[in-house]
Order: structure tokens, then sequence, then C-alpha cells
């Protein structure tokens, strides 16, 4: 059995950001190219995608959002709520399928066609809330993942482990009162980094209390900063074994990332990935879907997400 899935499409470039947004086409062609010269592109399992039933989407979105992207789309408006998600006619279905793409990516995953996947996607996913795009993110891919296995796979402990360097706002507020879904942050403390959201203090309300863990990082935080954070979540998901583990996989806490101050380097993506899949073994026959969310230097965004890849492949 091949270890590890990739989920990836050409129509992923079709989603046009404009020629200056950090969210641009060129991460994914970036990330293939590294995987081709490493020669790990053959020994994946390749994932075509396929749009998302609207009926899974809307475990998380409005209806009425869901028509407004599209209506926005169709009618060539050129940004749905915020200049920063631009709209382009192929934005729409590059969204739904990077959804779906990722649902296709745990089908394979339960049905043992692989024992892990990493979701080479756009646009991400992490900032969009239930009826509001934001920061790049249009549908919650992540959210809608963790529904869906609850649906789907009738899934009773999950973890979303989200180390992108900016808080996953809308992820957060999706699972916020679910004490079935683990939410895990690393991120650039919020008072220096959007969107704002992420302190310490915020752990989940209601039923869900003490199943949100939060880790805001000080501008300059490197690797060992990191792995110590991890120590915790390891002790947390002792108590929590999870049976999935999702991956929001944003590598722009990389050092050589333009939009924040973090110095993560590819060595601590790989041993984060390790400690990860280390937890995943322990508590979830090793199940893992990884997406990407951001990173915006596409060199370290390639290495990144090479060793990423690397990690999850070994046997």
């Amino acid at each position: 059995m091949t270890q590890t899935g990739l989920v990836y499409d050409d129509l992923y470039l079709n989603h046009n950001t404009g020629s200056h947004h950090p969210e641009r086409a060129q991460r994914l062609t970036a990330i293939i190219d590294a995987l081709e010269e490493a020669g790990l592109l053959d020994k994946l399992l390749h994932i075509e995608p396929v749009p998302a039933k609207r009926s899974i989407v809307e475990l998380c979105h409005e209806p009425g959002y869901i028509d407004r992207f599209q209506r926005a789309v169709e009618r060539s408006v050129p940004f749905l709520d915020t200049p920063e998600c631009p709209l382009s006619p192929a934005t729409f279905e590059a969204a739904i399928c990077a959804t779906g793409g990722i649902l296709a990516g745990i089908d394979n995953v339960m049905q043992g066609n692989i024992k892990n996947c990493f979701c080479a996607v756009r646009p991400p996913g992490h900032h969009a809330e239930r009826s509001k795009a934001m920061g790049f993110c249009y549908f919650n891919n992540i959210a809608i993942a963790a529904k869906y296995l609850q649906k789907q796979y009738s899934m009773e402990r999950i973890a979303i482990i989200d180390w992108d360097v900016h808080h996953g706002n809308g992820t957060q507020n999706a699972f916020e009162q679910d004490p079935a879904v683990f939410y895990i942050s690393f991120h650039q403390n919020p008072y220096t980094c959007y969107p704002g959201t992420g302190k310490a203090s915020e752990i989940g309300t209601g039923k869900g209390q003490g199943y949100t863990l939060n880790f805001p990082m000080a501008p300059g935080a490197g690797n060992q900063d990191y792995f110590e954070a991890m120590e915790t979540v390891e002790q947390k998901m002792e108590n929590f074994r999870p049976e999935f583990v999702l991956i929001s996989a944003g590598f722009d806490a990389h050092a050589d990332d333009p939009l924040a101050h973090i110095n993560l380097t590819t060595k601590g993506y790989e041993e984060m990935t390790r400690k990860v899949k280390g937890v995943a073994e322990d508590h979830a026959e090793g199940r893992i879907v990884s997406m990407l969310e951001g990173g915006y230097n596409l060199q370290a965004l390639g290495e990144s997400v090479k060793t990423h890849i690397q990690v999850l492949s070994e046997g």
C-alpha cells in the first residue's frame, strides 16, 4: 500500500488573485516542482478532486453565503467581503474543489487505500467564517473536513492541529462549543499578527471549554519554542485520544516568509510533522489528512512541503 496520498489538480491554478497577491498559483507549482525534483511525486497516490456536495459545505457555511459567493463570481464582482479575497471566473470552482479534494483524501484514508494524505489545494480555508470570507479564505476546508468525519464516519474525537502563522479564527469559532473536536493552534501573537484572535485565554465555551488550545508565539520564536509547546499537545492528546488528525499546514511561520516574524526552519517543520505523526500513530491508527494553508516564500514553501511529505511517507 502506498503510505501517502496527494490531492492536487491544475484547476487550483485557475483561481486568479492578481499579479501582486501573496496567495498565488505559483505556490502550488513550487510545491509540485519540489516534489518532482525530489523523486516523490511518483511515489504518492494521486487523488483527483471533485466538487464537494453542497450539503456537506452547508455543515459549516450558511446557504445564503454559498449563494452569495457563487453569484459574486458569476457577476464578476472583484472580491468577496474584503479586497484580500479577490474573485476570478474560476474562484468558486477552485474553492469547492479544494474542499472536495480534501474530502476525497479523507475517503481514501478511511477506505484503507492510504495511511495519510497531503492536500495541495487553494484557496486556503482556516480564516473563513460561517458567513464571511477572510484572509484569502472562502470555504473553511478543515472545518468542513472535521464535520464530514463526524457525519460520514461517526468520528467521536478529532484533533485539528493548525501551525499556520496566523490564527485559524474560522476553525476555532466552528468548534469552540464542541468537545469532540480539539482545536490546537500555533501562531504569532495576535497582538502583532492578523487576524488578532487566538489568545491563550481562548479555551472554548460551554461543553467545548478546554478543547481549544492556543499557543501565541512571540515574534522571533523558533524551532525550540514550537517543540516545547508540542510537548503540551502530546500530553493533552494522551487524554483526548483522537481517532483522526487533521493538519492546517501553513508554512508561513518559516523564517524566510514575508508575512510574519516567526523563525521556524524547514528542519523545524520536519520535526513538527514527526511529532504530529507520532500522535496519530499512538491514537488514530496513523490517520492524518494535512491541507495547505499559508506559505508565501516559494522556495521555503516547496522545501517545507517536500520535507513534510517525506516524513508522512516514512514507513
